[in-house]
């Protein structure tokens, strides 16, 4: 895919691209994470965790995880999914690290459609 591509949320229940207006939001909830803010305080009113729990479970598993999280690098977006599920998209975003690159990690969060634009819900930080 072509980096200048521009990629729309796709209802079909496909394995899609993720959407390039979602792009930024997704790279800022990341970059939260990198600077220690796991319950994303600093990403506005248009992103929420699924629970209150939600943040101790990211910290303590990023921990766990023994490398260095870092911010998306644009090669993130030619891994990474996106799938329509007939109420939400799932989305899963792949992580990178300081000492492996593309980590076995995965941002897993859901994507409403909802007024004004889109809503971001972060469900977990996992190893599938």
């Amino acid at each position: 895919m072509d980096q200048d591509e521009i990629v729309t949320a796709v209802k079909d229940g496909a394995d899609r691209a993720i959407a390039t207006e979602w792009r930024p939001i997704l790279c800022d909830i990341v970059r939260a994470l990198v600077r220690g803010d796991y319950a994303l305080s600093g990403c506005g009113r248009h992103v929420r965790l699924r629970t209150p729990d939600v943040a101790e479970h990211m910290q303590t598993y990023i921990a766990g995880y023994g490398a260095t999280l870092v911010d998306l690098p644009e090669e993130t977006w030619s891994t990474s999914i996106a799938q329509w599920s007939g109420a939400h998209w799932n989305v899963f975003v792949d992580l990178w690290t300081a000492e492996e690159g593309r980590s076995d990690m995965i941002l897993d969060l859901r994507v409403f459609e909802g007024e004004p634009g889109f809503q971001f819900e972060v469900h977990l930080v996992y190893v599938p």
